[in-house]
């Protein structure tokens, strides 16, 4: 498994409330993105949280999951770090409603294993093809999906950022999950808003079509968010099923 992550504060926010790890472990990799939300620092504090949880479990892992096990795990794992979100949020006032996104790919095998909890996406590149394996948990998706917006209509709608799930913000929270098997030469293309919303999807698929190394096109996906306007985070992990070493 080839991988490269990095995550960017963009042009205009002055703090970075994205979090971001790519994890290996018995022939495993986990990669999670958090968008954090909330006032003051909460955010960033709701992001970090969740990803700590997520990593200690990961850490105490003592064999492969087979699929069904590793869908198991997710749940559990995103139960405690909700409960570590919400909690803290109630114990320390200034951090009162902070709440983060997730998206993470747990690959093991020849499987891959996506859950998700709010907007951040997870895409699979297949056969010069870019699929969205995960579905927004927003209010602007329910208005596409009910028919009262169209895609066009949502980017500029002025709820466009309003979640109807996320991780930490109520004492329950369910996480969406699916596995997929991945081809030898399957990608995965983990990212926050602050990537899609600027970026459009025949310029992602260009530069994963391209002959380039994972850094590059991690590192021109921002730059293009940025020459966007960049007005958010923008947080990017690129997973490529082959075998080889990180780079």
């Amino acid at each position: 498994m080839k991988y490269f992550s990095k995550s960017d504060i963009g042009l205009v926010r002055t703090k970075n409330e994205d979090s971001l790890v790519v994890l290996q472990n018995h022939d495993m990799t986990l990669a999670v993105i958090a968008d954090g939300m909330g006032g003051h620092l909460g955010g960033q504090k709701a992001s970090n949280l969740a990803i700590e949880v997520i990593q200690s479990a990961w850490e105490n892992v003592e064999q492969s999951f087979l699929p069904a096990e590793a869908e198991n795990w997710i749940h559990e794992t995103i139960a405690v770090a909700n409960e570590t979100v919400f909690n803290y949020s109630r114990e320390n006032s200034e951090y009162e409603g902070m709440g983060t996104t997730v998206v993470l790919a747990l690959i093991t095998g020849g499987n891959a294993t996506i859950g998700n909890i709010g907007d951040s996406r997870c895409y699979l590149f297949e056969n010069n093809e870019l699929s969205q394996i995960t579905e927004d948990h927003s209010f602007i998706n329910y208005l596409i999906k009910s028919g009262e917006i169209t895609v066009e209509d949502a980017v500029h709608h002025p709820r466009k950022n309003v979640l109807t799930r996320a991780l930490g913000t109520n004492e329950k929270v369910e996480i969406d999950t699916k596995t997929i098997q991945l081809e030898n030469s399957s990608t995965l293309l983990l990212c926050s808003d602050g990537l899609y919303g600027k970026v459009n999807l025949d310029f992602l698929v260009e530069q994963l079509k391209n002959e380039t190394t994972l850094e590059e096109k991690t590192n021109l996906y921002i730059e293009e968010a940025k020459n966007n306007g960049g007005e958010d985070n923008i947080s990017v992990i690129i997973l490529q099923n082959q075998e080889s070493e990180e780079i």
